[in-house]
This record gives structure tokens, sequence and C-alpha cells, in this order.
């Protein structure tokens, strides 16, 4: 999955379920269950996420809705190997994007 959202400092909690097309409420939950978001609140609570925020959230969404992990599981992975598991999940999306690529190049033949 490719999120796709434009270049800012913040980003709403629902501007970030849009784009992983889930609830809010999923977002909050993996907000208190992984260590590794922990999104700004301004003076009214609302979250702000960083970009920072928004990786890791990928990460966490490639290994628990894409790779099938456990919320345990994916916790785990994280603190282990969490510098294997970035390279990894980079280079699965660089491979994604030129894969998307060569598919356009292949419809306009």
């Amino acid at each position: 999955m490719h999120v796709d959202l434009p270049e800012k400092l913040y980003y709403s909690i629902g501007e970030v379920a849009r784009a992983f097309d889930v609830n809010t409420s999923l977002i909050r939950f993996w907000e208190k269950e992984f260590d590794a978001l922990k999104p700004k609140k301004n003076a009214k609570g609302n979250r702000k996420f960083t970009p920072e925020d928004i990786k890791n959230l990928e990460l966490i969404f490639h290994l628990v809705r894409e790779r099938g992990f456990t919320l345990e599981g994916a916790k785990t992975h994280l603190k282990e190997n969490k510098r294997n598991t970035l390279d990894k999940f980079q280079l699965i999306r660089k491979l994604e994007t030129i894969k998307a690529q060569l598919n356009d190049l292949k419809d306009q033949l």
C-alpha cells in the first residue's frame, strides 16, 4: 500500500485514517499499542502526526495488515529487528513502485 499524503509538517488523525483507509479508532489503538507512534497533541488534545509517525504507521500497517503479523508479533519484530525490517520494507516499496511504472509502460505499448 502506498500512502498518498501531501508534504506537510503535521497531519490530522482524519487525514491519516483516510490515507490508510482505516478508522480513526484503529489509529488511536495502534498509538496505544506501539511505542514508535508518538503524535504531538495540541491544546485541545487533537493528534498531529509528523512524517516520521507516518513512516512508522506504514511499517506497522505493512506488518499487521499486509504480512499478517499479530500485534504482539509486530511489536516483537519491531523491537528486535527494526533496522532490518525497515530496510526490507523500503526495498519492497521501491520494487512496488518500479512494478507499477513498468505496468504503466506496458499499458502504453
